[in-house]
């Protein structure tokens, strides 16, 4: 699975591949002309209370997971959609949060990589 995640205000490469932004609101400072997304999902997202919840502390990161695993579990074709491009080529989810190693588009990767969708 040729799977990437990569902050949205990090530079466009050739290699990033088919590029989908996995927040649920727009980031700060991006124009949408130079975001050079393909896609904008939405609705893969955390929901606005679970993001809120979060608010990336840290302790709260397994619980985070165990409850956006629950959510996509409940709404499955958008994972689908992005599994099956991932078998196609190379998929860069793009995200905004500050923490490289704690957010949704890594949780989103972990459970895309462990689940059998």
């Amino acid at each position: 699975m040729a799977l990437r995640i990569k902050r949205v205000y990090d530079p466009p490469s050739p290699s990033d591949g088919l590029r989908i932004l996995v927040d649920r609101l727009w980031p700060r400072g991006v124009k949408k002309e130079d975001a050079a997304l393909d896609r904008w999902d939405r609705d893969i997202a955390p929901s606005d209370g679970l993001r809120k919840e979060f608010g990336h502390d840290h302790s709260r990161w397994e619980e985070f997971k165990s409850r956006y695993f629950a959510e996509l579990d409940a709404n499955p074709e958008p994972v689908k959609r992005i599994a099956a491009e991932t078998r196609k080529g190379t998929v860069t989810l793009l995200f905004a949060a500050r923490d490289t190693e704690r957010n949704n588009a890594v949780a989103l990767r972990e459970y895309l990589r462990t689940s059998a969708r």
